[in-house]
């Protein structure tokens, strides 16, 4: 299990910082983990699988 910092989503997803907050927010992107009080992280798998959702609604099929 790896957790990635903001920046590293937003690396892997080619979104802005701002706009990933904002996804998460609308509920629309996994939300990050609490890890300190002023610190928190998304666990990598759940961005792998947001970016395979997304591939998956782009090519018009749940299974490919």
């Amino acid at each position: 299990m790896r957790i990635l910092k903001a920046k590293q989503v937003a690396e892997r997803t080619s979104i802005s910082i701002t706009h990933i907050r904002r996804l998460c927010r609308d509920g629309k992107f996994p939300e990050p983990i609490p890890l300190t009080e002023n610190r928190s992280g998304w666990l990598e798998s759940d961005v792998d699988e947001w970016i395979s959702e997304c591939l998956r609604k782009h090519r018009g099929g749940s299974n490919q």
